[in-house]
């Protein structure tokens, strides 16, 4: 083999001033054992620098060989010349024979290597280092590589150093444990490690108030991160901060455009600008903007710039380096803004077909069309809100000017619709009057609705949600009856004027209109609708006393809750309520705890106390009687006073006045009546013997039982009717009906 190999590609080079010495990293390198470490990272990711410091050790004991590739080694007789030059510098003793032999196919795998081998295991420990293996291309050079990788003899390693994610043979090493690898994560430095750069390069405090902006900039890229840090030591005072940051920027664009822009082909060039205007880059948003060949392109970059950052959960989907992004959207901007705003059009029209309404409204705005974001999320909102996604068409809706949205009477329904769904009834009823002043003819919105309709039904539910629940009795009978079947106004209606039936204490009502209004979620397949009237149902049978009834509707409520996800919005706290009083009816109090730990976390959200005010005195007086039978007088206390407070803030308290009134009255009849073969029939004998005056021994003597038996169940009577004392517990069996 020709061994002619310049001396500079056989030593590291030197190292730039102000060298952080990075003990992470450089003890990562001393404690792999595997034969084989990789570092793959884009350019600029200080891998050379990293290595240059990690082998002066190994140097000084003469066990570490350099080899830095270039173009010319894309061959596999330059690229074996090198490696033995490189070797020979720390084992002399390599036989000469192997400058002799001359390269083919046949001699690398009968002579060469064999010789290669042989001689490296005889000899003592030592580290090969091939930095810029992205240059080794040809498949022939690559495969004897891999000869070599795979047959490494026992105290020889390799450390390759690449920007390229290499392919064989490192998926084999992987899997047999044979390599240790750090990549462009690895190598980005620390917000502390960004810090000691600077404070080095500038030498005064400033680097405390730059390093952790320039540190977000740069997502911890050496190059960047060093190029800002020199911009920003040639400036002389605080107010040229911005001017260097300036000229920071354009050198880092300098530097990207020349050690990664310009060693592409023309093909990837045109693709990284075309899809520079996308957040995130996927196959099918690339070939809308790209063509056919995007996705081949995108996964070709992904591996070899390594500027495209995998995003995290998402399978081949990634976004621009922030620093690439920026040098991307200077190339297309010097194109013409109609370039620019095309691209985002193209986007969003494939996002818009794909029903993505945030990308499709986001990229409609940019491309200076704001029709067709108007459009698309008057097509998306609907099933967003149906799920519990309040907070994306929230997100939606602000991107469009607010004058926009104030001037559409469309618009302001679902804004008004947007703020009901995140619990905000004083909100929605502002974006309603707005809406009435806007209304201009038979408008639609959402499925099956006219924005009068529309806003009708809003405005019912605002009301129930306020907790005026004559206001929403009166005006849900007229917006269901004005609503066709089976769409989700009419369910939203139907619920709402359930709910305001339901508080008044019209049982049967209430039953009928949520009926109808599960019925009507069902048809349309609005899950936010369907959970609440379930819900609803479950708490209506359980306070009429349909026990067996308000189970089955527990279990469906609770099914629907998982099956959509909403076991965290505030619509499914009815049902999680209603679960806890059938569990403390059965007397399981650390599961009713449960439940109304669960609808105390749906109630917790972004609403505050101004959403619902029944269901959460309802809540306070579950708990208070859940601490009831607990015996913790002093929590339950507690609870019924919450549960008092709350019932003030509506309107009209409706059947909370009588919960919280008659006190435990009520409560034998709705949540938690203990009933008569709830109790022994030795304990209905020591309760009716309770009502006169005999002491318990002088009872225990009447009823031929023992004193201690007496005590037993007169504990038992006690915790059964949730009473204190004796005069308590015969004042609780004669309003439950027992006595």
């Amino acid at each position: 083999m020709p061994s002619s190999v310049p001396a500079f590609k056989l030593r590291p080079p030197d190292q730039p001033p102000h060298l952080l010495t990075r003990p992470r990293l450089l003890h990562r390198l001393d404690a792999a054992t595997e034969p084989v470490v990789v570092l793959s990272a884009p350019a600029g990711a200080g891998k050379t620098v990293l290595l240059t410091e990690w082998s002066r050790d190994l140097a000084a004991r003469g066990e570490c060989a350099w080899l830095s590739l270039d173009a010319y080694d894309n061959a596999p007789d330059r690229l074996w010349s090198g490696i033995t030059r490189a070797v020979r510098q720390a084992r002399p003793d390599l036989p000469a024979r192997l400058d002799d032999v001359e390269w083919t196919a046949d001699t690398w795998l009968q002579e060469i290597l064999p010789i290669l081998l042989a001689a490296l295991g005889a000899a003592g420990p030592c580290t090969l280092i091939l930095d810029g293996l992205e240059f080794v291309t040809d498949a022939d050079a690559q495969r004897t590589l891999a000869d070599f990788l795979t047959r490494l003899p026992h105290g020889f390693r390799a450390v390759l150093s690449t920007r390229h994610i290499p392919g064989s043979p490192l998926p084999a090493l992987r899997a047999r444990g044979l390599t240790a690898e750090l990549d462009q994560h690895d190598l980005a430095f620390t917000p502390g490690e960004a810090h000691a750069v600077l404070s080095g390069l500038l030498g005064s405090p400033r680097a405390t108030e730059n390093s952790r902006a320039l540190h977000e900039a740069t997502e911890g890229w050496a190059a960047g991160l060093s190029i800002m840090g020199r911009a920003l030591t040639r400036t002389e005072n605080t107010a040229g901060t911005e001017g260097a940051s300036a000229r920071g920027g354009q050198a880092v664009t300098q530097y990207l455009a020349t050690e990664v822009l310009d060693r592409l082909t023309t093909e990837e060039r045109r693709f990284l600008l075309r899809t520079s205007v996308l957040d995130e880059l996927s196959a099918g948003p690339c070939q809308a903007l790209a063509g056919d060949r995007a996705g081949v392109l995108l996964r070709e970059l992904a591996r070899t710039v390594q500027l495209l950052v995998p995003v995290a959960g998402e399978a081949s989907t990634y976004r621009h380096h922030r620093a690439l992004s920026a040098l991307l959207s200077d190339a297309l901007e010097s194109e013409g803004s109609d370039t620019v705003a095309g691209l985002h059009r193209s986007a969003a029209g494939w996002y818009a077909r794909q029903g993505r309404t945030g990308e499709a409204v986001r990229h409609w705005i940019r491309g200076g069309d704001e029709c067709a974001a108007v459009a698309s999320l008057l097509d998306g909102w609907e099933t967003a809100i149906s799920a519990g996604h309040a907070a994306r068409v929230a997100r939606w809706l602000a991107m469009l000017p607010h004058r926009t949205v104030a001037a559409d009477a469309r618009l302001c329904v679902v804004a008004a619709m947007t703020a009901l769904s995140r619990g905000a009834p004083e909100m929605a009823c502002r974006w309603l009057d707005v809406a009435l002043l806007r209304q201009t003819g038979a408008q639609s919105v959402g499925e099956g609705g006219t924005v009068g309709r529309a806003a009708a039904v809003a405005r019912v539910m605002a009301c129930c949600q306020k907790g005026e629940i004559l206001t929403a009795d009166r005006l849900g009978a007229s917006a269901v009856t004005g609503t066709a079947p089976l769409t989700a106004w009419r369910a939203l209606a139907g619920s709402a004027r359930g709910a305001a039936l339901l508080w008044l204490g019209r049982y049967e009502e209430a039953e009928t209109s949520l009926g109808e209004a599960t019925r009507d979620a069902h048809g349309a397949g609005h899950g936010l609708a369907l959970v609440r009237a379930l819900g609803l149902r479950t708490l209506c049978a359980l306070l009429a006393g349909h026990r067996e009834l308000a189970h089955v509707l527990s279990a469906e409520a609770l099914h629907e809750i998982t099956a959509v996800g909403l076991d965290r919005h505030f619509v499914s706290a009815p049902a999680h309520v209603g679960r806890a009083g059938l569990l403390l009816r059965e007397g399981r109090l650390e599961e009713a705890e449960r439940a109304l730990a669960d609808a105390e976390a749906a109630l917790a959200g972004p609403s505050g106390a101004e959403c619902e005010p029944h269901v959460r005195a309802l809540w306070h007086f579950t708990r208070s009687r859940l601490e009831s039978a607990r015996h913790d007088t002093y929590a339950a206390r507690g609870a019924r006073e919450a549960a008092g407070r709350a019932a003030d803030r509506c309107e009209t308290p409706g059947i909370l006045t009588d919960l919280l009134g008659q006190g435990d009255a009520v409560t034998a009849v709705a949540l938690a009546a203990p009933r008569t073969q709830d109790l022994s029939m030795g304990e209905q004998r020591v309760l009716r013997a309770l009502c006169g005056s005999l002491t318990l021994r002088e009872i225990a003597s009447e009823l031929y039982v023992s004193h201690n038996t007496v005590k037993t169940q007169v504990r038992a009577i006690f915790r059964k009717l949730g009473a204190h004392d004796r005069s308590e517990a015969v004042a609780r069996a004669r309003e439950c009906g027992v006595l």
